[in-house]
């Protein structure tokens, strides 16, 4: 069991790496979400690519974000069909956590959006300065789990103030 804090250039390997190795399933909360780019089978490729290879394992997939991606993660979403069937997508326009869990037993939460400048591969000087936390503690996963799924299951929409920003409501 561990929590370590990490920054910048540290989260691609810390927090990225490992979504590639999950087994059983993967969670991805964000507020914004590009095409960003990591390393995978000894190439550059979209992350898009790694998330259509754990669904190819029938790893389970559940992306979470505030708004609609733009052009360039689109057309990269159209080359992986097996997103468009197998991968669970919801929006919420509230979504400001980052949170990335594997299999329940590794987790992220930080100030890191699913970019390339937030946790793609750019370089140390175009990157943006971001930080947080990767634990294997279960207490810790426990929570995060809770506060995505919470979301995820719609708790909040009944009462929420924002439905008219919502544009595929939960509930």
């Amino acid at each position: 069991m561990s929590i370590s804090f990490i920054i910048n250039e540290q989260l691609y390997k810390q927090v990225i790496e490992p979504v590639a190795s999950a087994t059983s399933f993967v969670w991805i909360g964000t507020a914004d979400i590009k095409d960003l780019h990591v390393r995978h089978k000894g190439t550059v490729q979209s992350f898009l690519c790694v998330l259509d290879s754990l669904l190819k394992k029938k790893v389970a997939i559940r992306l979470l974000h505030a708004k609609e991606p733009g052009v360039n993660f689109r057309r990269s979403f159209d080359k992986y069909p097996l997103l468009w069937d197998r991968m669970e997508r919801q929006l919420c326009p509230r979504v400001h956590f980052k949170h990335i869990i594997v299999d329940g037993k590794f987790a992220y939460a930080g100030s890191a959006n699913l970019t390339g400048a937030g946790l793609g591969i750019k370089s140390s000087n175009t990157r943006n300065f971001e930080s947080g936390f990767i634990t294997t503690d279960p207490e810790m996963i426990k929570d995060i789990m809770n506060q995505f799924d919470e979301v995820w299951m719609g708790k909040y929409c009944k009462s929420c103030k924002r439905k008219e920003y919502c544009t595929d409501p939960i509930l």
